[in-house]
């Protein structure tokens, strides 16, 4: 069934944790191995890739090595707001 709904903040939690992983297994990296690269603890980060559950320093650490944090920044964006006059003079 298709949602109309915004995802809620469990189901961002585990598709995070799904893509991470997924990045750590597409870069040949072993959890101990992701572990001290990222400075992240290794009972941090087995965590993370069974429950979702992780500071968001740590995240952002292991975002870093997996090289997409770059992505982090388009959160909380602002929306580029238009008139309705812009709107219709955009037609």
């Amino acid at each position: 069934m298709l949602s109309f709904l915004p995802p809620t903040p469990q189901e961002v939690m585990q598709n995070l944790k799904i893509k991470f992983r997924q990045r750590r297994k597409e870069l040949k990296y072993t959890q101990k191995e992701l572990s001290e690269r990222s400075e992240v603890s290794l009972g941090s980060l087995k965590r993370f890739e069974s429950s979702g559950q992780i500071s968001l320093e740590s995240l952002l650490k292991l975002a870093l090595v997996l090289d997409c944090l770059e992505g982090f920044g388009l959160l909380c964006r602002q929306k580029e707001v238009k008139s309705i006059e812009e709107m219709l003079n955009e037609k």
